[in-house]
């Protein structure tokens, strides 16, 4: 399920991609959206935020460790699956076509 991707919308976008981390520090461009990230775990751990920070934090950095444990086993998951249903468009090396004589 490959969606094609016009190259010139893709170079167009790097481009301007390119030129707003050459003005900008990255890290005042995502502060907010990283920090919208970790407070969903905090708000995952602590609905009421009814725990002490410090053990909020701490359960908060577990559940980010199991969110991203989880992505990695869908991913690994998913490498398996492309790689079963994969059909190789060239013989492995090393190997001869049928019928070759490889001594010619």
């Amino acid at each position: 399920m490959s969606r094609q991707v016009d190259p010139v919308r893709s170079l167009l976008g790097r481009i301007g991609a390119y030129t707003m981390l050459a003005r900008h520090d990255p890290h005042e461009i995502t502060r907010a959206a990283r920090a919208a990230f970790e407070a969903r775990f905090e708000r995952e751990v602590d609905p009421e935020s009814v725990l002490d920070p410090a053990e909020r934090a701490r359960r908060a950095e577990m559940a980010r460790k199991a969110y991203f444990a989880r992505l990695a086993l869908k991913s690994a998951q998913a490498r398996r699956r492309r790689s079963r249903t994969a059909r190789p468009s060239a013989p492995p090396l090393g190997s001869s076509p049928a019928g070759a004589n490889p001594r010619r």
